[in-house]
């Protein structure tokens, strides 16, 4: 048996399907007020969230925890057998003191409990007796070199139950080990939850899995999957009762996700279907290189949705450099052929401004008609962002609201009210993940036909991960790289080592003396700052954790003081200008906290060799394009996730030239930190990454608890780990829609619906 985690909660329980009636009692109803009390630390406030609480693992009398793996700080529940117990007075400082040492066969570990007087520490003699085993939850202190708990809680399997019956029945059944929290040790999670779920009776549970699909899939009724799973005979119950809690949770997702699409294909809107000799053909007709097979599929298959009246929907995911922008491109030509407008959506002003040169180089004469020198066939490309000036904005504003603007490229500028758009035919988005529901939904809503969506990710993201969070897009993957890209190499770099740091400059020294450009990635701006410079995602908590199963929980010590500071962009510059072997070498700077000229200026300098080597924050991480860049830097790696990596490590190698990534971490072998990096360092396919992000994060929140504001929305289900049960949940979730729209003859799963996910996260799925 491993460590458990559980004194460290995901993350508030969400809350469970269920449409009223005993469920939605208070706790302070059923427990009283203090222990409700208690569970509102893991957000547990009514019947339906705790029986919801599932256990996390099972123990067994005969499976111990390994005490040689705890670590000072943790905050751990372990199980293992008592080998001694003695109560002695204390000489120096009065009272007594009890010390236990428990053992898991191979290796001890102390308790120790204090009182004012010897007979307090008696009941805790008495329970602790040699043989005994139990579940001891504390934090992990020391002590003259041995490890201890300190005033742990616990639980003697057997001896404290209700009866002698119970305590047999304890003794030889699994062990529900929950998700806790200080003060709230999991046997007292158990107990309560026995509390409500024994009286339950069948009518008092609406299940919102048909029975139909529970009899084609062989599952029990909700109220015995919830027996089964708290309070289990033996191993094969509690599997059951999880397999038939993933499946519902699957269903549940997927019949929200079926019914959204379904709403959305009642719309109609303008069928986009371009022209013969227009822009989309003068632009194909100029391109100087041919299009890779997955841009020409990923072409056609869009072409074809435009030409609908039922508004796209479409998820356009490939790895770095795969072409995704020339594949909107062209759908925007389309739509500009059509009469139309099209919207590019960025995510920040460099890469907004970024896209414009880009759309702009690529089009050429096409991007200038109306004026001398332009192509007639083509449009205009304009840009607007926040930062512009009044005479830019006002020229832009003109420019979208007359239609002589065909292209439209804008940071959150474009979602304000006051940017109006003559015919606006398509919505781009690029990096999606960047922005919010109703930052993405706002350009959905304007003019009097909604617009074609078209979503893009440079973010790989795994087949079951789509399918379960952008399960309503339809999606197109670009699994092709145009040719001329160039090899990276990654290598992990220890921070610690001297001479292997030394080296890692002197490389970036090599670089610019051939000609070169360098970028040094940082995660803060300045020193000390406890935020990113960026809305960019990064590592998660479960990501920076130093064990993947076990992470510093309520009254443990905080490891982040053992780590140095994070390295700081503007005291990296100042180190890089002092180092010999960069003499005479400019050195510039890029953050988010800049303005917008300063920003092209810092750009534009890097661009043209003047400062070669650009110390920047992560608003690099996407759509940045110098060619010669070949070599990258990224100070204290282990703080970013492996996507953000392999996005930042795509800003190298777009030139043809060969690069190298070099990852600086204090990451500790062995650590899920230090798994991290060795696999970006192993591999630069962006969807293995991605297969192997989502096994290390073990999904965390994969709706977005950041994006939609809601609670932990995944309990049991795991987008990798059960692919199978997602697909045929997809399937079943299509067919109930498809008979009944609205589900009324499936009042149970709306329920589930519209109280689980909530209109605000059903709408997240929806815009994905």
């Amino acid at each position: 048996m491993t460590r458990t985690t559980d004194d460290v909660p995901p993350g508030p329980a969400a809350p469970g399907p269920h449409t009223g009636g005993r469920l939605t009692e208070p706790l302070s109803r059923v427990l009283g007020s203090r222990t409700a009390q208690s569970m509102k630390k893991l957000g547990l406030e009514t019947v339906g969230d705790l029986l919801r609480h599932y256990p996390r693992r099972y123990g067994s009398p005969g499976e111990m925890t390994p005490i040689r793996d705890l670590r000072v700080g943790e905050h751990v529940t372990v199980m293992a057998q008592v080998r001694s117990a003695t109560t002695r007075p204390m000489r120096n400082r009065g009272g007594a003191m009890l010390e236990a040492v428990v053992t898991d066969g191979q290796d001890s570990l102390r308790l120790t409990f204090f009182a004012k007087r010897m007979g307090v520490l008696r009941m805790h003699e008495d329970k602790l007796r040699a043989g005994r085993t139990g579940l001891f939850t504390g934090t992990v202190g020391e002590y003259r070199g041995e490890r201890q708990l300190t005033h742990p809680d616990y639980l003697i399997v057997g001896v404290d139950a209700a009866d002698a019956d119970e305590a047999v029945l304890e003794a030889s059944r699994p062990i529900p080990i929950y998700p806790a929290a200080a003060g709230v040790p999991t046997w007292r999670i158990g107990r309560s939850v026995r509390t409500v779920l024994d009286p339950l009776a069948p009518d008092e549970v609406d299940d919102p899995v048909p029975a139909e699909l529970l009899e084609r899939h062989g599952h029990v009724p909700l109220l015995e999957a919830w027996r089964r799973i708290h309070v289990p005979e033996d191993d094969a119950e509690w599997r059951s009762a999880r397999a038939r809690l993933i499946y519902e949770e699957a269903l549940v997702l997927q019949a929200a996700l079926a019914r959204r699409r379904a709403a959305h294909d009642a719309h109609a809107t303008l069928a986009r279907t371009g022209k013969a000799d227009g822009a989309l053909d003068a632009f194909g007709a100029q391109l100087p290189w041919a299009l890779t097979g997955a841009q020409v599929r990923a072409g056609e298959t869009i072409a074809a949705d435009l030409a609908k009246e039922t508004p796209m929907l479409r998820l356009l995911q490939g790895d770095v450099g795969s072409g995704k922008t020339l594949v909107a491109l062209r759908a925007m030509l389309q739509v500009v052929d059509s009469g139309g407008q099209a919207a590019l959506l960025a995510p920040t002003e460099v890469l907004a401004a970024q896209h414009l040169r880009t759309l702009r180089a690529m089009l050429g004469a096409l991007a200038d008609a109306g004026t001398l020198g332009g192509d007639p066939r083509g449009t205009r490309v304009t840009l607007l962002t926040g930062s512009q000036g009044a005479a830019a904005r006002r020229k832009a504003l003109a420019d979208a609201a007359s239609g002589e603007a065909g292209i439209v490229v804008g940071t959150h500028a474009l979602l304000s009210e006051t940017v109006q758009f003559a015919d606006l035919g398509l919505v781009v988005v690029d990096e999606q993940h960047r922005f919010g529901v109703e930052q993405r939904d706002a350009l959905r809503t304007r003019g009097e036909h909604p617009p074609h969506m078209l979503v893009m990710t440079a973010t790989p993201i795994p087949r079951t991960v789509a399918m379960t969070v952008f399960g309503d897009l339809e999606t197109t993957v670009l699994d092709e790289k145009p040719a001329g890209r160039a090899e990276v190499l990654t290598h992990v770099v220890p921070a610690d080592n001297r001479a292997w740091l030394d080296r890692a400059w002197a490389r970036v020294a090599e670089e610019v003396a051939q000609g070169r450009r360098a970028y040094v990635v940082c995660p803060r701006i300045e020193e000390g700052e406890t935020t990113p410079d960026d809305d960019a995602p990064e590592a998660s908590a479960d990501d920076l954790a130093d064990d993947g199963l076990l992470d510093v929980g309520a009254g443990g010590k905080d490891k982040s003081a053992e780590r140095p500071p994070l390295a700081a962009a503007t005291q990296v510059v100042d180190m890089l200008r002092a180092r010999p072997e960069l003499a005479g070498v400019g050195v510039g700077l890029l953050h988010g906290r800049m303005g917008s000229d300063d920003k092209d200026d810092a750009m534009a300098a890097f661009a043209s060799g003047a400062t070669p080597v650009l110390v920047s924050t992560t608003v690099v991480e996407v759509g940045v394009d110098v060619p010669e860049a070949s070599v990258m830097v990224v100070m204290d790696a282990q703080h970013f996730g492996i996507s953000q990596l392999h996005q930042l490590r795509g800003r190298i190698g777009r030139g043809g030239l060969p690069g190298v990534c070099l990852l600086v971490t204090h990451a500790e072998e062995g650590t899920v930190a230090a798994e991290r990096l060795a696999a970006v360092a192993g591999t630069t396919d962006g969807f293995e990454l991605a297969d192997k992000d989502v096994e290390l994060r073990r999904e965390g929140d994969v709706l977005g608890t950041a994006q939609s504001g809601g609670r932990n929305s995944l309990r049991l289900l795991r987008v990798v780990r059960d692919a199978k049960v997602i697909a045929e949940a997809r399937d079943d979730a299509k067919g109930l829609v498809a008979e009944d729209p609205a589900l009324a003859s499936h009042p149970a799963l709306a329920a589930a619906i519209d109280e689980w996910l909530g209109e605000e996260r059903e709408q997240f799925l929806e815009r994905g």
